[in-house]
């Protein structure tokens, strides 16, 4: 599944007066034609009643396409131009009645009165509804309240109705989602773009505050923050100060935005890790507006807007420019999803955290294969999950590959949104409002049977220890399997499980003095151990786990080595309050778990330098150190360029692994140290009960944390206060800026759509195999010496040590087009087993920067494009690996298969996206990237067709048939227009 910014012209007939008749409404299956009248569908009944007509006269369609002919208006209203001229004429001219006025139900409170009126399920009167997926009803109610028979229409309406039978189809419909999500990486090009889309809406002399979100934007600032200091009493404040240092330009820029646009709050910097907030407090579970009730739903520019799932609200990650588009009010495409429905049965045993069960379902469902659809949780095992473990759960969606990991509302969640701060009035509406309308779980009664796309099940009594790597989080290892494991990743060759070291080599001691001590590393050696993300710090019990295996070790006498680079960066100040609270904050320093900032730090790469020591023992000793940490991303080069074996674990492993030194251990049978009696300490003797750790969060995770915490939250603090902004509608661009930069994707836009473009003779860039991520597409972290960007940024006058991350640049087009394919770990099959970010400038044979490589080839006006083979684009939901892409002159990627956000960002682009047929691929067709390719398209939209078969050739003589990926009409119209943005700035333009 997948989700777009949705076009929809919606064109009745093909004569100048268009009639609504009954054929166009949805009608009753055949399975209840024979039923009672009492048992009709409600618009069926209503649509023999209701006609409208309005006018067609002066449409005029782009490429010359005669309206009146007797093609497909659907195909030719792609090509139209004066899409919004249609619109308000066809509001203009239509019945303002709703379609389904007479679903609309008044939700009376239990002490009297009415909390508002809402847009009933029960009341359409249709049994199918009874077996519909909760996620599926969310995406009924949005469909319902929206329709307006142009954007949403009653068909639409009966495709999800009849979801058991249509989702095996992939049909289409629109999702308005309540409300966008936003972080700063991905936020700040986001607002840079809408900053851009105000000029160019003047530019074509119209109203720039057209560009205005429509739907309420969150922005939550976490993903600046380094880890620069640890260890330290002050590192928070330290950290945060070189934070504003390196970052005043960019939250500047979000200050502004925050006050040129409407709709949008911007959460500061020191506040919380995105999703966290978004859980204990952005999360609305059902919107109350001007006394219309609808469930909250969301999209996001991070791909664990998923942890929202956990709470019952529907949400899922997408690209920076669709986000873009929703905000501006165009309806999301998507692909009506299968649903897999994953029964829990029985409870976790004594000793097993959520993190333990978070990586079991990721490998599960990797392995049942789920991408394009929903996961919905359901079975009495459910009932035993806290909130937290159930949001850690659809956390790591974007890991076994969902769209969404979904739990719907029950008791737990009521009570969790009493224990976050909410008040007793609105969880009485939330739950009032969900029991109405058919959303709410109450194990208490009798279930009703849901159907299904396919069933999972998993005994939660089944899930042990566990922790996953050392490349991938959905590798998994049991605990007790570890070090064999290990081992067998020394002795494999390079990949995914491997590192090909010698045996000779593997006892290698590398031994080096670290302030003054004496200090070694072997392969294996825990250089970072971090507590950190999202995934985990929103969970009290593995953080109160992760204190009271700190407080434990440091009672028996361990401590951990000063050499690793321990850190604590909490998702929220709850956190905070909660471990001083319960007396283990101060157990964690102790052990070098000092907070750090509160962010995503080490998760997204935001690490921070190692001792030069350590940097230097790993570099001229070639060790292969490790990472430890409680995140849910482990891809090699993203948690620092230096840890080539990086674990997820749950945050009392990462504190037990800590004080171990080293994954190269068997904790069942070896002791972690030895303690100050003399004797060997197991991870056994540290590890806390489920029932201790119970009450310690009974008696110290206390509702008036979040309340005092959050009502502060957006009050910021005195450097962000400080900041001192124009009020304008327009963005004063700074040509000297690295860090704000205007894009140029509206330069010279010009009011009619370009049309599509096929590609000839162009060279491949860059030719990859499976599992590229967008890590390596576009990474965020550090950017390295002597690449491109720091170039760049040297000839600006940046000094190295104000380089910052390019996440942090993203605002920046010209740092992050140097910056696109920079993974200093990316493999290339042109360099021939070589690693690095280089290429092979094919017509002359050098060895370029991809950059550079790109540029020469834009010069000579030539086209490029990429080869890869299984999931090109998998992890992060990255913009800028699309955009990236674009900017060097990309005009195509040809795959195996893509990530589903990476393909839409692609298509958002105006880039090509092919998939090799099943069983082909680049090495089985014999390509080896130094032929010349040619696309041959269609040069008019309308004779392009949705996931057509295109023939590719090249100057070798070898040809192939690949599946062209533009998956909808709507995904068509974008490429008509050069890219979604393009496409919408046009349309509002003819308001």
């Amino acid at each position: 599944m997948y989700c777009r910014p949705r076009f929809a012209s919606r064109l009745a007939s093909t004569t100048t007066t268009a009639s609504f008749s009954p054929s166009m409404c949805s009608t009753v299956s055949p399975s209840s034609a024979s039923a009672s009248a009492s048992s009709v569908p409600f618009w069926s009944q209503k649509c023999r009643s209701l006609s409208f007509s309005y006018s067609l006269r002066s449409l005029r369609w782009s490429h010359g396409v005669d309206w009146r002919s007797t093609g497909s208006l659907r195909v030719q209203a792609w090509n139209s131009v004066p899409v919004m001229e249609r619109f308000h004429r066809w509001i203009a001219t239509t019945s303002s009645e709703h379609p389904f006025k007479g679903v609309v139900t008044s939700l009376p409170k239990p002490g009297g009165g009415v909390f508002g009126k809402f847009y009933s399920l029960p009341a359409l009167n249709d049994p199918r509804i009874d077996r519909l997926p909760y996620s599926i009803r969310i995406l009924l109610e949005s469909a319902i309240r929206n329709c307006d028979n142009f954007q949403v229409t009653k068909d639409d309406v009966e495709k999800i109705v009849d979801w058991e039978n249509t989702s095996l189809k992939q049909v289409e419909i629109p999702f308005k989602p309540a409300r966008v999500l936003l972080q700063d990486f991905t936020g700040v090009p986001a607002v840079v773009d809408l900053a851009s889309m105000r000029d160019a809406m003047k530019n074509l002399g119209n109203d720039p505050k057209k560009i205005n979100p429509l739907v309420p934007v969150d922005l939550v600032v976490d993903h600046s923050v380094q880890v620069d200091v640890a260890r330290s009493e002050n590192a928070v404040q330290e950290n945060m100060e070189l934070e504003f240092q390196r970052n005043k330009e960019r939250f500047a820029f979000l200050k502004w935005g925050s006050s040129a646009f409407h709709n949008m709050l911007v959460v500061p910097p020191g506040s919380g890790i995105v999703h966290q907030v978004n859980l204990e407090y952005l999360g609305r579970v059902v919107f109350n507006t001007d006394g219309t009730l609808y469930p909250d739903s969301v999209v996001g520019t991070d791909s664990h807007t998923t942890m929202i799932d956990g709470l019952g609200v529907a949400g899922w990650g997408v690209g920076g420019i669709e986000a873009e588009a929703a905000m501006l009010g165009q309806p999301m495409s998507m692909v009506l999803p299968g649903v897999v429905g994953f029964k829990l049965s029985g409870k976790l045993c004594d000793g097993v955290t959520a993190t333990d069960l978070v990586l079991t379902v990721t490998q599960m469902l990797r392995k049942h294969g789920v991408v394009g659809k929903f996961v919905e949780f359901y079975g009495e095992g459910v009932g035993e999950l806290s909130l937290a473990d159930r949001a850690t759960i659809a956390n790591m969606s974007p890991e076994y590959g969902a769209t969404m990991g979904f739990f719907p509302v029950d008791h737990v969640t009521l009570q969790y949104l009493k224990l976050t701060g909410r008040s007793d009035e609105t969880v009485s509406m939330i739950e009032t409002y969900l029991r109405a309308n058919k959303m709410f779980v109450d194990y208490n009664e009798p279930q009703q049977e849901r159907a299904y796309s396919s069933y999972l099940q998993l005994d939660l009594a089944e899930v042990e220890p566990c922790i996953s790597g050392p490349k991938r989080p959905h590798d998994r290892v049991p605990l007790k399997e570890m070090k064999a494991d290990w081992h067998a990743c020394l002795d494999n060759n390079v990949g995914f499980k491997g590192f090909a070291v010698p045996k000779e080599e593997q006892n290698k001691v590398a031994k080096f003095i670290f302030h003054g001590l004496p200090a070694e590393l072997r392969h294996g050696s825990v250089v970072i151990a971090a507590i950190t993300s999202c995934t985990n710090t929103s969970n009290p019990s593995v953080m109160l786990g992760a204190g009271l295996v700190a407080k434990k070790a440091y009672e028996l006498g361990l401590e951990v080595k000063p050499w690793i680079k321990t850190s604590l960066a909490p998702g929220s100040g709850v956190v905070t309050k909660y471990l001083l609270q319960s007396g283990l904050q101060k157990y964690l320093n102790q052990q070098g778990f000092n907070i750090v900032g509160y962010g995503c730090t080490t998760c997204i790469g935001n690490s921070g330098e190692l001792d030069e020591s350590v940097t230097s023992a790993i570099s001229e000793n070639d060790i292969i150190a490790a990472a430890v940490l409680s995140g849910n991303r482990n891809f090699e080069g993203r948690v620092h360029p230096l840890t080539r074996a990086n674990y997820l674990a749950s945050p009392p492993l990462v504190v037990a692994y800590a004080l171990a030194g080293t994954v190269d251990i068997d904790f069942e049978k070896e002791p972690i140290g030895t303690g100050k009696s003399g004797n060997g300490v197991y991870l056994k003797d540290i590890w806390p009960s489920n029932e201790e750790i119970a009450q310690v969060v009974q008696s110290s995770v206390l509702p008036d944390m979040f309340k005092s915490t959050y009502e502060a939250i957006t009050k910021g603090n005195p450097m962000w206060n400080q900041l001192s902004v124009p009020a304008s509608t327009l963005y004063s661009w700074d040509p000297n800026s690295t860090y704000i930069h205007e894009p140029p994707y509206f330069k010279n836009m010009t009011v009619e759509p370009p049309g599509p473009h096929g590609v000839k003779d162009a060279y491949c860039l860059l030719n990859f195999g499976d599992s590229i991520t967008t890590d390596h597409i576009s990474p965020a972290g550090s950017i390295h010496k002597d690449s491109p960007a720091a170039k760049y940024l040297l000839e600006r006058g940046v000094d190295r040590k104000d380089f910052n991350s390019y996440g942090s640049r993203r605002g920046n087009d010209e740092v992050m087009a140097r910056g696109t394919f920079a993974n200093i770990r990316i493999v290339n099959k042109l360099l021939k087993g070589e690693v690095g970010p280089k290429t092979i400038h094919v017509p002359t044979g050098e060895k370029l920067y991809v950059y550079d490589a790109a540029m020469r080839y834009k010069a000579a006006g030539q086209d490029t494009i990429v080869l890869a083979g299984a999931e090109y684009g998998s992890g992060s939901s990255r913009d800028w690996a699309a955009k990236g892409p674009m900017l060097l002159g990309v005009k195509a990627v040809i795959a195996k298969s893509f990530e589903r956000i990476h393909r839409s960002n692609l298509v958002g682009m105006g880039i090509i996206p092919l998939c090799f047929k099943p069983g082909e691929d680049a090495d089985m067709l014999g390509l080896t990237g130094h032929e010349r390719y040619s696309i041959d398209l269609p040069n008019k939209i309308s004779e392009i067709r949705p996931g057509q078969d295109v023939t590719v050739t090249t100057d070798s003589g070898k040809s192939f048939t690949c599946t062209v990926r533009f998956d909808t009409e709507v995904e068509l119209a974008y490429f008509d227009h050069g890219g979604i943005l393009p496409f919408v700035i046009r349309n509002l333009n003819k308001e």
